[in-house]
């Protein structure tokens, strides 16, 4: 047995496999990219024309005029957010309309309103078919006291969430009672 001290044994490590790897990644990603560019269709915008149409259930207004004039304030309510006015036939006004912040931060508009010839559940199917038809989001349901309602949600061109809410406060053979709120979300989109 020799004794004698020897130099450690030298290894050198390759980055040759490593860099295999990044560049497979690198071709894998240019390749994606490619056929993505390729294949893209881009998005397809409806124009403002194009008004869905819901079958069945309470008929639209197609000219609800000054029923909900009150809250539709242009300077206040963005354009693509100008489809949620919009009301049954045979519905009118009732007083009481009020913006408790008109002026003073968030939008928030409330309407009380009157249809005749409906039903409690066949108003709030009413704007649900119509809402989501539009591409509003339904996110709740029934109030806290009990009464039928339906609360809404849409990103307004402006940067904000708009929510709109239709709560129906009494309800007999003939008629509904219902209150339309619309009101700007302090949330940002």
């Amino acid at each position: 047995m020799s004794d004698e001290p020897k130099a450690p044994l030298t290894t050198t490590t390759s980055l040759w496999p490593a860099a295999a790897v990044l560049g497979v990644a690198v071709v894998m990603l240019v390749v994606f990219m490619v056929i993505n560019l390729l294949a893209n269709q881009g998005v397809t915008k409806l124009s403002a024309a194009k008004t869905p149409v819901v079958v069945g259930g309470l008929q639209r207004d197609t000219a609800p005029g000054a029923s909900l004039l009150y809250c539709h304030q242009s300077q206040e309510v963005p354009s693509n957010i100008d489809d949620a006015f919009l009301v049954p036939v045979d519905t009118v006004a009732r007083p009481g309309a009020n913006t408790p912040n008109l002026g003073a931060g968030d939008f928030d508009c409330m309407q009380p309103m009157s249809t005749a010839h409906a039903s409690a559940s066949s108003l709030i199917s009413f704007f649900n078919a119509q809402l989501e038809a539009r591409g509003w989001s339904l996110f709740s349901k029934g109030a806290s006291n009990g009464d039928p309602q339906s609360l809404f949600q849409k990103a307004g061109s402006d940067g904000f969430y708009w929510e709109v809410g239709v709560t129906v406060t009494k309800s007999s053979a003939s008629s509904v009672e219902w209150t339309f709120q619309i009101y700007q979300n302090s949330e940002t989109v």
